[in-house]
């Protein structure tokens, strides 16, 4: 029995059956990541002055990955359009480049993911905080680098403007919150010997453990924000990574397709471009939310 639809048009929308499905899936996920970003708008909007942070990503790392997505979505269209001229051996060219860049981005995010959570605040019992980035820990002691911009810290959920200065197990004295930010007490890095190293890190500084009241990763359970990060970020990595499995079968496995029906190849491989472009669309909208504001 042969499936109608494949490749020629049905009547009633001009589309055929992948092409239509691919598009009413992508309204699905229009629904998905709209509800996320409302809810980013709203936790934003709606948080106490000071409360928010800025600056925290890397930003020429984000940027970096924001090319390579636009240069996979040139290399999507450039591959179906070689298979309309019949040209298979340019569009295995392009999506191989697609492929591999979907690789990039998704060892890119992958380490800033590792950079998140090897970033430690420590909050000490004397109510200074020192921010940075860890160099070893054991049950005696923690060593950070310290954070090079203080004015980026990324405050505790617990901390801030808002919080009672008698509530029980939050230090108080953590440093005053300027410019949105909250910084450490002037006090936190004098711990750290003189100088900076040639890397352009100040030098270790070391918190015995005994005199660490509350210590926490820049993990999503530290901050809104942080949650929100790797929320979206996390759930946008997914689709590439499902994405890019797609075009990978389509490229390699399911190539046996184009010798028996190539036109059916043809309109498999647009419709992974459709969701492919939605994918970097949807990183055009976290990059500068995220990234930048």
């Amino acid at each position: 029995m042969e499936i109608p639809y494949t490749v020629r048009e049905r009547e009633d929308t001009g589309l055929y059956n992948a092409k239509l499905g691919i598009w009413l899936f992508l309204a699905s996920e229009v629904m998905l990541f709209g509800a996320l970003f409302s809810a980013y708008i709203l936790l934003r909007v709606s948080s106490p002055p000071g409360f928010w942070p800025h600056h925290v990503l890397n930003v020429p790392i984000g940027t970096v990955n924001t090319i390579v997505l636009i240069v996979s979505s040139v290399t999507v269209v450039m591959g179906w359009a070689s298979l309309k001229m019949n040209q298979f051996g340019k569009y295995r060219i392009f999506q191989a480049i697609t492929i591999l860049c979907a690789l990039t981005f998704v060892c890119v995010k992958s380490y800033e993911y590792y950079d998140k959570f090897t970033h430690y605040a420590v909050m000490k019992k004397d109510g200074t905080v020192v921010d940075g980035h860890l160099v070893s820990k054991d049950k005696e002691k923690i060593v950070l680098h310290l954070n090079e911009h203080p004015e980026t810290r990324v405050r505790f959920l617990t901390e801030g403007d808002t919080t009672p200065a008698n509530e029980p197990g939050i230090a108080k004295g953590a440093g005053p919150i300027t410019g949105g930010h909250s910084e450490p007490a002037p006090n936190a890095h004098k711990e750290a010997a003189s100088g900076e190293s040639h890397a352009g890190h100040h030098e270790p500084v070391t918190v015995p453990m005994s005199e660490v009241q509350r210590m926490e990763a820049y993990g999503p359970w530290h901050h809104t924000y942080l949650a929100i990060y790797f929320t979206l970020t996390g759930l946008h990595a997914l689709h590439v990574i499902g994405g890019a499995l797609v075009i990978a079968y389509i490229w390699g496995p399911g190539a046996k397709m184009w010798k028996t029906e190539p036109e059916r190849y043809t309109n498999r491989v647009e419709v992974s471009g459709l969701f492919w472009h939605f994918v970097d669309l949807v990183w055009i909208f976290l990059f500068p939310v995220l990234y930048l504001l």
